[in-house]
């Protein structure tokens, strides 16, 4: 079974809370930490590495916090997943983004690939047709 990371729903908690509260106002990381009980440092690091892959702005100083770079109708959900777990796919040689042979069969006459390429593209469509806006519209 595959499931996401720690790292990869407190992201998500994160990035909706963001998206719900801030407006032109940047988020206090300890705000997000108390209201969605995320650990403070853990949330930290996690902050940073959206921020550094442009999904998210850090302002200093006293009106310091986070912004959202790009609408939330714009970041959906498969790319905070890529970029917090790495691959989508249950299986190295159906990822797209990450591929990988598999060392012990021949993928031209693997039974069962098929069925996991299918199981990744009704991931996409799903993850890949998922805003924050619309996660929050739930």
């Amino acid at each position: 079974m595959i499931v996401i990371s720690k790292k990869c729903k407190y992201a998500l908690k994160a990035l909706l809370y963001i998206s719900k509260n801030s407006g032109e106002k940047a988020i206090l990381t300890s705000s997000i930490a108390r209201d969605e009980n995320i650990p403070r440092k853990f949330l930290e690091s996690i902050l940073r590495n959206l921020r550094n892959n442009q999904i998210l702005h850090s302002k200093r100083g006293k009106e310091g916090g986070f912004l959202l770079l790009r609408d939330p109708k714009e970041i959906y959900i498969v790319e905070i997943m890529r970029i917090m777990d790495g691959p989508v796919a249950m299986l190295p040689c159906v990822s797209l983004n990450y591929y990988q042979s598999c060392e012990e069969c021949d993928e031209k006459s693997c039974a069962i690939k098929g069925i996991f390429e299918n199981i990744r593209d009704k991931t996409l469509e799903v993850l890949g047709g998922t805003s924050l806006h619309d996660l929050n519209q739930q």
